[in-house]
């Protein structure tokens, strides 16, 4: 069974450190019934870059990004079976909880949560999923 690349023009591309060259990752891989989308951070589609705001904003363009991603894969929130979440500050997890919450509005999910230092300057999240598609 190949790999099928998945992209959405409604998401950056991320893993890049050098704007010009092309990025090493694809935004989602489809194996099977399996859908893996790489993990996304609180950039804007359109520049790539981050947006201003706390938590809750980035916490919400994050979702956005990955629902983008998703959808152009073929699948929606409610498909989606694990989210792990990189926090640079842990003290925003209330906030970020909230957000998040809010932006699932009832879906649920299996979901790990760590503290650390995503890649890029500014960025207070990064999120990546699975989801099953069958």
């Amino acid at each position: 069974m190949p790999k099928i690349l998945v992209h959405s023009s409604q998401a950056p591309v991320t893993g890049f450190t050098d704007h010009s060259k092309p990025s090493p990752l694809a935004q989602a891989i489809r194996a099977g019934d399996m859908l893996y989308v790489s993990g996304q951070g609180p950039l804007d589609p359109a520049t790539r870059e981050v947006i201003e705001g706390g938590i809750a904003e980035q916490t919400r363009q994050t979702l956005s990004n990955l629902r983008a991603i998703l959808e152009a894969g073929g699948a929606s929130l409610a498909q989606v079976v694990n989210m792990r979440v990189c926090l640079r500050d842990t003290a925003d997890f209330p906030a970020f909880n909230e957000a998040f919450r809010d932006f699932m509005d009832g879906e649920k999910v299996t979901r790990t949560c760590t503290g650390g230092t995503p890649h890029r300057k500014g960025v207070r999240v990064e999120i990546d999923c699975v989801a099953y598609l069958g």
